[in-house]
């Protein structure tokens, strides 16, 4: 009966993989399939001689959205002869810890094997849920993977970072991108390859620049415009530059209203102010109005400049700012 349990747990797998999105049936199994992040993974890289020799410590994964952190992640879980548990901190709780870690000790006790425990989005954990695995982390119970988009000074305990080694994840070169582009129209199993995808060449640099290095971005626009393009009288769908600007409509923003981003952009608007710049003072206050900023945010912080910065040299400034 366990055996009929488990093929049936197999189809079902199969039937949800196929069923996935574009980006995540695309995922890398494997360093030769890994695209980007060559100052972390290169060969002959710290991390990456880690990983290959089985050597993990703690990791905290950081960098924006589609760069290949939780990929990376399932490359370790590939490569590893310790057992990978996986969580997303959007979902799970204190249960789910406590219940991974419980089944760790019994795995090492009796097995002598390790565990990898890997939280995506450990962002999302408050730090008394962070706080249920440090003791786990620090004993050797677990070894964490953790990944986020957030900077993790400010969302990650102090005491579990420090036990922890940061990698920074950088956006991906528009050259990476259209390599995973094109990888993604070439593969028959997981990809668009049974589709017969022809992208125009002019499509693909747009996809790729659109993207911002988001990789997931651009495999899905990719597929959007895929399941949108009738194939011809051969069964090719031709993919046009038209065709992807419908489905990317606008490039993907590095922006969030909490985070870094934030703060980053309107000391760059500041900067640009203080040094006399107006163009690029105003590309960076389009950039985050355009990124849905509230313009009454921008508006203050530009009164305050008058009042702070400007002040007397010219009193009419906080006159036009009001």
């Amino acid at each position: 009966m366990a055996e009929v349990v488990d093929l049936f747990e197999h189809h079902r797998q199969e039937l949800a993989e196929q069923n996935a999105p574009l980006a995540a049936r695309m995922r890398p199994r494997n360093f030769d399939e890994f695209v980007g992040q060559e100052h972390l993974v290169g060969p002959g890289r710290v991390l990456r001689r880690a990983i290959e020799t089985d050597q993990l410590g703690s990791l905290i994964f950081w960098g924006p959205p589609g760069t290949g952190k939780t990929a990376l992640a399932l490359v370790i879980a590939k490569a590893t002869r310790s057992h990978f548990a996986s969580l997303s901190a959007v979902t799970a709780g204190v249960a789910d810890l406590r219940r991974v870690v419980e089944e760790a000790k019994e795995r090492q006790r009796l097995h002598g094997q390790r565990t990898i425990l890997f939280i995506d989005e450990i962002h999302r954990f408050n730090k008394a849920q962070q706080d249920v695995i440090l003791p786990f982390v620090e004993d050797g119970t677990v070894t964490l993977i953790g990944t986020t988009t957030e900077n993790p000074s400010f969302e990650v305990n102090s005491a579990l970072l420090s036990r922890s080694r940061v990698y920074t994840f950088k956006p991906l070169a528009d050259t990476e991108v259209e390599l995973i582009v094109q990888r993604a129209i070439q593969d028959e199993g997981r990809g668009l390859g049974a589709f017969k995808v022809e992208l125009d060449q002019e499509a693909a640099h747009h996809l790729a620049l659109m993207a911002n290095g988001d990789a997931r971005v651009a495999l899905n626009a990719l597929e959007l415009a895929t399941s949108a393009t009738s194939p011809d009288d051969g069964g090719a769908r031709h993919i046009t530059l038209a065709t992807i600007e419908d489905a990317v409509q606008q490039r993907a923003r590095l922006y969030d209203k909490a985070g870094d981003q934030h703060f980053d952009t309107i000391s760059a608007l500041h900067k640009s102010m203080r040094g006399s710049d107006p163009d690029g003072a105003l590309y960076w206050m389009a950039r985050m109005l355009e990124a849905g900023e509230d313009p009454l945010y921008v508006a203050r912080r530009l009164v305050r400049f008058a009042s702070e910065d400007v002040g007397m040299a010219d009193p009419q400034a906080l006159v036009v700012a009001m």
